[in-house]
């Protein structure tokens, strides 16, 4: 229990401000909230950071991605949902626009030629095949003819 209490210690004695978050510092966006616009916040750095990943590049804490505020919480998915009902519409205009170009479709003659091709080979392999199928059955009724033992 000691060894892992000593061992947080050390952790948190490790997550301090570097400096390095500067370089990551984000501008306060005009007209949508920070949060909104992708930004995260390091509360060991207090500074916004413009950054992908879920850890500060700084002190290697957790970023903060939603605003703690309940007002500015009701804010931002009052903007997230605007946002996807945006989406949705784009995507539905996109579907009608490609509803309502014309179809074009392509001759048939070429498809079936081929198809009458494949009709006449098949036709032709069935037929190859009965007579063989015949000839050999002649074969086989001929040699029981002539094996037939004779009685005297």
């Amino acid at each position: 229990m000691l060894k892992y209490l000593l061992l947080l210690c050390n952790y948190r004695l490790h997550m301090t401000c570097k400096g390095i978050c500067t370089r990551y510092k984000a501008q306060k966006p005009v007209g949508t909230g920070r949060y909104a616009s992708g930004q995260k916040r390091c509360q060991i750095c207090e500074i916004f950071i413009k950054w992908e990943g879920l850890w500060c590049p700084c002190c290697g804490y957790r970023l903060r991605t939603k605003p703690r505020n309940l007002k500015y919480k009701a804010k931002l998915r009052a903007r997230v949902e605007a946002d996807q009902l945006e989406a949705v519409a784009v995507k539905a205009a996109e579907v009608e626009e490609i509803e309502l170009e014309p179809i074009v479709v392509k001759p048939a003659k070429a498809k079936t030629a081929k198809v009458a091709k494949a009709k006449t080979a098949k036709v032709a392999k069935a037929k190859t095949a009965k007579v063989a199928k015949a000839k050999t059955a002649k074969v086989a009724k001929v040699a029981k003819v002539t094996v037939a033992p004779v009685a005297i």
